[in-house]
């Protein structure tokens, strides 16, 4: 969220007014407790609907809110066109999180998923980035790390990982543009 999904913190900014307004419980601190735990593989997300006070039957209708930050898309493309293998690591539910690949149709552009859910780690744990480098057979020094959240680039520099971070405002395209020398 932040990078690839327009809302930076999907639980504030999507999630907790869902949950209200559809009709669930309205302790914002409880949804949160719920999705941290869900998010961490603790429960699953048939679970997490049914404890903030919802059917799960509800959770594609949460997922229609989420869209693209402006050019991942054509990043994704460009990336793949030239070989250039990209990684998704996120802190989410893992159903959710391959919904929203399929939705988008992003999910064939990624070379893999680490899914915070999936693994029992989120990012700034170490652990998840060490699920990384394991899936993804690269070492540190080969990978380039892109993430909204100072935080979480702050630990792959310790790991010896590359970063930049990212800022939606200016979002891919520009960054595109500057990659290939030309103006927007």
């Amino acid at each position: 969220m932040g990078v690839i999904f327009r809302a930076a913190d999907d639980v504030a900014e999507l999630l907790i007014p869902f949950v209200e307004h559809a009709g669930g419980i309205t302790d914002a601190k409880a949804i949160e407790a719920a999705y941290l735990d869900a998010s961490l593989g603790a429960i699953d997300a048939d679970h997490f609907w049914r404890t903030v006070g919802l059917d799960p039957t509800r959770e594609d209708e949460y997922l229609s809110g989420h869209s693209l930050v402006h050019g991942v898309e054509e990043f994704l493309q460009r990336a793949k066109r030239v070989k250039i293998p990209v990684w998704c690591l996120s802190n989410d539910i893992g159903r959710w999180s391959r919904k929203l690949r399929a939705r988008f149709q992003i999910e064939n552009l990624f070379s893999g998923a680490i899914i915070s859910s999936d693994v029992g780690a989120r990012k700034p744990d170490r652990a998840i980035y060490q699920c990384l480098l394991d899936q993804s057979g690269f070492r540190p020094e080969d990978l380039f790390f892109v993430d909204d959240r100072i935080e979480n680039i702050e630990v792959t520099i310790v790991l010896g990982i590359p970063a930049l971070h990212f800022d939606s405002k200016i979002g891919f395209r520009d960054l595109l543009n500057q990659q290939s020398g030309t103006a927007s």
